[in-house]
């Protein structure tokens, strides 16, 4: 029994009649009564009742063309979804994100875009530091990731730039530096205060800017206090333990105890989004979701 014989006897039982069915079916009528006929010697059991104006289905025959019926409309709704799984229009894909990133209007624009482009594709979004992100794409556990870090440790997984923003200075209300003035801090004038600063294991991309760019301006941080996010970073200079440097997209969202100034220093402070991806990508939708964020970002930035 082939695929095509249940077709054929689903045509003549909705046609009622084999000419009929044969002409819908775009074959010979004699062909397709002898395909019947074999259908019926392979099952044992007789389909039709074959009357003077057509064909009647018998008890088995309708027991048949219900089965028959439900089976050819799964089989062709998996045909259709295999189809548009390899166009990238259904499926599922899983994105990671550090804690710092998600803030940036960019990545929620291009997060939106994606979803409604493609509502047919299942996104899921999970959190954790970059490291652990880019080892997620490597274990095939994650599609892409937002990340801080421009380098990859890790052979197969790229990472792709997308922008920067400038990072801001993050000290407590009562601190004599909250005071709002028209000028910038400089950065070497910061060089005895204590920081608070995200380990480097969970985003060494911002962890590096900032001693790098410290260096720079001649100095060595004193940091007494490492959190393993930037939200905790952040709780900590609210609690009074010493200053720190965020993504400039994470100063609306974290404003109880604390004051954020723009630092100055050459180069410029910066924080880069980046999306670590796969170098070698099968995946259609995944394809569509970095597209997506690469128009996005070029927006945003």
């Amino acid at each position: 029994m082939e695929l095509r014989h249940l077709r054929y006897f689903k045509a003549v039982a909705e046609e009622g009649h084999i000419t009929r069915a044969a002409e819908r079916l775009s074959i010979q009528q004699p062909p397709l009564s002898l395909q019947i006929k074999a259908l019926e010697t392979e099952l044992g059991v007789k389909l039709f009742h074959r009357r003077p104006r057509g064909v009647e289905l018998t008890d088995a025959g309708a027991s048949f063309h219900a089965d028959v019926s439900e089976l050819l409309a799964d089989l062709d709704a998996a045909i259709a979804k295999t189809r548009q799984v390899a166009r990238g229009e259904q499926g599922n894909i899983v994105i990671g994100f550090t804690s710092s990133v998600i803030f940036h209007a960019a990545t929620k624009s291009a997060i939106r875009a994606f979803r409604a482009a493609f509502p047919d594709v299942a996104l899921s979004l999970e959190e954790d530091g970059s490291t652990k992100l880019i080892d997620s794409i490597a274990r095939n556990k994650l599609d892409a990731a937002f990340v801080r870090t421009s380098t990859s440790h890790v052979e197969g997984v790229q990472i792709l730039q997308m922008l920067e923003e400038p990072m801001y200075l993050a000290v407590p209300m009562d601190h004599p530096l909250a005071k709002k003035t028209a000028k910038p801090v400089e950065l070497h004038a910061l060089s005895d205060q204590p920081l608070v600063l995200y380990r480097r294991s969970s985003g060494p991309g911002l962890y590096d800017r900032i001693i790098t760019a410290c260096a720079g301006a001649g100095f060595t941080p004193q940091i007494v206090q490492e959190a393993p996010r930037v939200g905790s970073t952040l709780n900590l200079v609210a609690a009074g333990l010493g200053i720190s440097f965020v993504p400039g997209s994470l100063c609306a969202s974290h404003t109880d105890g604390i004051a954020y100034r723009p630092v100055k220093c050459d180069p410029p402070l910066l924080a880069p989004i980046m999306l670590a991806c796969r170098k070698t990508e099968a995946s259609e939708a995944v394809k569509s979701f970095i597209q997506i964020v690469r128009a996005s970002m070029v927006a945003k930035n």
